[in-house]
């Protein structure tokens, strides 16, 4: 507005209207740089007039520290250039210049990784933020499952089983204290959904479950597989969720992996954010007294190097055992096991089961304490006795809640195939009315030895098959 009235106005001291609205729009435009170098009003206007600036407007002192020192000297002498040059158009240099140099900057400091110190400071604050509400978020929640953990082990009974656990404190890992440590060793749908909902009903259990799914149907059994699935079960045993991205994000996808452990199920509703970030995951599974694992994908002699490792001291092993033709007949309802000949061969079930017997002898020999093996038909046939044996081993007590899954769980069927709802006398042998005999032979004829070895008498025929008990008395030799 200024310069539009100095160029309408008549012109003063005899000047004329173009030289003095020239001179009036080189004053203003050396002012309008201090104040605000953008003022682009004003530069609009200034390159819409005639021009006949002379250099010595660019030795005002408000614009030398907006120029590169050899501009602004060059300009000031002439240095050859014409004569005909706009205020305006120098600022508007001056502005790609700023503007190329900051480019260069950031550009330069992207390559080592950084942003300028500007960008760095606004970043960093902004990260700040987030992270502290992430933390403060996080300290809820695990104050929250403290409490929780509090009242669930109120009134237990500790020092049972000849240690010197005397209080909550003696199995909390946050507390330095060593947490009850147990894995279920089995194959698909040989009764682990069962047991492990069974440790799951303990009292302040937090619940491994099948971490090796992201492997997906395969059974480990040697290299390249064993070193990866070995590492994933220390770590998670060590309640210490790094360097396990990819089974963090296959969990994302398939949150069933989470759901079974209920008691994280509740934080991850109530705290999407905190989900799935390891330093969450490894506080909180540090609060648990009860560490429980079921793994459905490694074979037996891998497992010994879990009983091993110094930093899991106390860490037991059950295996699991199921007569393969129950085992087979099962997993005909899975979607995922037909083309997959890991799980739908009786064949290689069978030389699993078999090398899991020898390598199950060696261990009970060398481990007698921390190293078990029950069929999961004995369990299912009388579950109470079976259930009081399994968590004597693991050093846990038949706790009420313990006693109230089983009242729930073990007397009618209820639900689909994965339910735990069960008449349990009857689940393991339902093989025998839903294979034909023909099925029943085709895995008898490839199981031979592995039948032999774990107690499981052979269909004779048809009729048999439907009358028999397919039980022998089982003990490793």
């Amino acid at each position: 507005m200024v310069l539009t009235r100095v160029r309408d106005r008549a012109a003063p001291g005899g000047l004329g209207r173009d030289e003095a609205g020239r001179q009036a729009c080189a004053t203003a435009n050396g002012n309008a740089a201090v104040r605000d170098v953008r003022a682009a009003a004003r530069q609009r206007q200034c390159t819409a007039m005639p021009s006949n600036l002379h250099p010595q407007h660019l030795n005002n002192p408000a614009l030398a520290p907006l120029l590169p020192g050899g501009l602004s000297r060059g300009l000031a002498k002439g240095a050859g250039l014409p004569r005909r040059y706009s205020a305006c158009l120098v600022l508007m240099a001056v502005s790609v210049t700023i503007f190329l140099l900051h480019t260069v900057l950031l550009s330069d400091a992207r390559n080592f990784g950084q942003v300028p110190l500007l960008g760095r400071t606004i970043q960093s604050w902004s990260e700040d933020v987030d992270e502290e509400a992430l933390s403060a978020e996080q300290a809820e929640s695990l104050a929250n499952q403290r409490r929780l953990l509090a009242d669930e082990m109120l009134g237990y009974a500790y020092g049972r089983h000849g240690d010197n656990v005397s209080s909550l404190a003696d199995l909390v890992p946050e507390q330095g204290g060593t947490p009850r440590r147990s894995v279920v060793l089995t194959t698909w749908r040989s009764g682990s959904t069962f047991v492990g909902d069974v440790l799951n009903s303990h009292p302040a259990s937090w619940y491994h479950y099948e971490p090796l799914l992201d492997l997906d149907i395969v059974q480990v059994r040697g290299p390249p597989l064993a070193d990866r699935a070995q590492f994933t079960l220390k770590q998670l045993l060590n309640c210490n969720y790094t360097g396990l991205d990819h089974y963090l994000e296959y969990g994302k996808k398939h949150v069933f992996l989470f759901t079974h452990n209920r008691r994280l199920w509740l934080q991850c509703e109530a705290h999407p954010n905190l989900c799935w970030r390891p330093e969450f995951l490894s506080a909180m599974c540090k609060l648990f007294p009860v560490q429980n694992m079921k793994v459905v994908r490694l074979r037996v002699s891998l497992a010994e190097k879990l009983l091993k490792d110094k930093s899991l001291p106390n860490v037991r092993i059950l295996l699991l055992v199921r007569d393969p033709r129950g085992t087979m007949q099962s997993r005909r309802h899975r979607d995922w096991c037909p083309g997959n000949p890991d799980c739908d061969d009786p064949a290689l079930l069978c030389a699993d089961l078999a090398n899991d017997y020898y390598a199950a002898v060696k261990l009970s020999r060398k481990y007698p304490d921390r190293f078990k093996v029950m069929r999961y038909e004995d369990i299912s046939m009388d579950p109470y006795r079976k259930v009081k044996e399994m968590l004597r081993f693991l050093q846990l007590n038949f706790h009420p809640a313990v006693q109230l899954f089983l009242d729930t769980h073990t007397k009618e069927n209820v639900g689909g195939v994965s339910s735990t709802f069960r008449d349990s006398k009857v689940a393991p042998f339902h093989w025998r009315q839903d294979l034909s005999h023909r099925d029943v032979r085709r895995v008898q004829n490839v199981c031979v030895e592995a039948m032999q070895l774990w107690g499981y008498i052979p269909a004779l025929s048809a009729a048999h098959q439907l009358e028999f008990n397919p039980l022998a008395k089982f003990k490793l030799k």
